[in-house]
């Protein structure tokens, strides 16, 4: 739907984290890569984003380089990740209203138990369809792989409540046309 992702890309505090959730979500497959049993997390925002997890700064500064690298070079598939809370709103979201189509009508405890093999079935296949439609919202609508026009300003080091973090901002730069 690519007039959707035009859409979404003319107001700028919008465009600037599907941007940042690309490359929030690029970094994180590669610090994975590289620290596999380390449990990480990622949030975005309008000036840049959060890495969660007990990561030497060092190694964060290396993988948020080579994220932007390889998403300028093209690699798309690394802005989607199965992690993403996009996945399990779609997941939640489907179920909810698998539950309440199920029930809708339903007034008395007699038709609820009645229906419920319908709202497990319908139930079951909210959460079939879930992933497939998160990441098609991942790629269309939450995150965005082209970030020519990014540059990684500063990886700080801090904290989130109790948790180690880092703290990624980045600028807009002007990419010139040849």
């Amino acid at each position: 739907m690519p007039w959707l992702d035009d859409l979404i890309r003319r107001v700028p505090p919008l465009a600037r984290t599907r941007q940042h959730h690309a490359l929030e979500h690029a970094t994180l497959h590669i610090l994975a890569r590289r620290f596999p049993q380390q449990p990480m997390a990622g949030h975005s925002d309008s000036g840049g984003f959060w890495i969660l997890g007990a990561v030497p700064t060092e190694e964060v500064e290396r993988a948020v380089t080579e994220a932007l690298e390889r998403l300028q070079r093209g690699e798309a598939h690394l802005a989607l990740h199965p992690g993403c809370g996009t996945n399990y709103l779609a997941t939640g979201g489907l179920a909810a209203l698998a539950g309440l189509f199920g029930f809708a009508g339903a007034r008395r405890w007699r038709d609820r138990w009645d229906r419920f093999p319908l709202v497990m079935f319908l139930s079951m296949l909210a959460l079939l369809m879930g992933r497939p439609l998160g990441f098609w919202l991942q790629r269309w609508v939450t995150t965005d792989a082209r970030v020519d026009d990014l540059e990684v300003v500063e990886v700080r080091p801090t904290r989130r409540g109790r948790l180690p973090a880092h703290r990624v901002t980045t600028r807009r730069v002007t990419v010139g046309k040849a």
